[in-house]
């Protein structure tokens, strides 16, 4: 099963995939950020194959030893390194995001992608849900997972070691080859993607994230290490910030206030059952 539906709506046939035992190929981000823990016990106890489609996920699938055999837990002193390519705005002076319009937010420099999920690549939101996916697919605390900008897009992601060793996969900025990998897994197939021409990259940047620049990753962050609705909360709060800067009803930087504002706001509880994730999301 492809779970590729976007946003709060994925969520629901995503975990019932998951309730069915099925092998789960993951590319909705919602089901993890709003119901890890829900979603990742019913997986336990159907014996669902889960696999990552997003390019970063499926990167640190490949780097971490047995695929999933219990992510982190047990590997001593690994980190997970995200990359992330910091969007169009990673060098725009600051006093000029103001007046950033959704034609510019939805510009990726690497990627083509959907209109919301650009806005998400700008703001780095995407990444703070990420983060968040890969605390509970790896099982990896907040302290064990750093972003780490890398515009070039051909690194994808990173793990680290206790003796000193980082393994990445790398490959072009190309859908086929994450899902290709996880179609055929545990072999590999053709997916039609050019080879890596490493003379023709040249060099790899690397850049510690501005949270200045890039607030809605540390409010994610935050979130994440806050649990049980913030994350929910974070992420409805994200969509309907979101789609009022799509539609010229608030500026781009109102985006994270909004966020910010939200999680302020809402009470914290428990979201063991979909009634208290879909409470969460409605509330924010």
């Amino acid at each position: 099963v492809m779970a590729a539906i976007v946003g709060a709506a994925g969520m629901v046939p995503t975990l019932a995939a998951a309730r069915a035992g099925k092998r789960v190929l993951l590319a909705n981000k919602e089901a993890l950020v709003m119901s890890g823990a829900l979603f990742m016990r019913e997986v336990a106890a159907s014996g669902a194959t889960l696999l990552p489609i997003d390019s970063e996920h499926n990167a640190i699938f490949q780097a971490l030893p047995a695929g999933f055999g219990g992510g982190v837990d047990g590997v001593e002193g690994t980190r997970i390194l995200l990359t992330a390519s910091g969007g169009p705005f990673r060098r725009k002076p600051l006093e000029e995001l103001a007046a950033v319009t959704p034609e510019m937010a939805c510009a990726h420099p690497n990627w083509v992608m959907g209109r919301k999920i650009s806005v998400d690549s700008a703001t780095m939101m995407n990444k703070g849900l990420e983060v968040i996916e890969a605390h509970w697919l790896f099982g990896a605390p907040a302290e064990m997972i750093e972003v780490v900008v890398h515009p070039q897009s051909v690194i994808h992601s990173m793990v680290d070691y206790a003796d000193g060793s980082v393994i990445a996969q790398l490959g072009n900025p190309d859908m086929r080859t994450p899902i290709a990998n996880a179609m055929a897994w545990p072999e590999r197939i053709d997916a039609g993607v050019r080879s890596l021409d490493l003379f023709d990259i040249a060099r790899l940047d690397f850049e510690r994230p501005d949270l200045q620049r890039f607030p809605c990753l540390a409010l994610a962050f935050s979130a994440l290490r806050a649990g049980g609705a913030a994350p929910a909360t974070l992420n409805a709060a994200n969509e309907e910030a979101v789609e009022a800067f799509l539609t010229q009803r608030i500026g781009f930087l109102d985006i994270a206030r909004v966020i910010e504002a939200c999680l302020e706001r809402s009470p914290d509880f428990a979201v063991d059952s979909l009634d208290a994730v879909f409470a969460a999301d409605a509330q924010a």
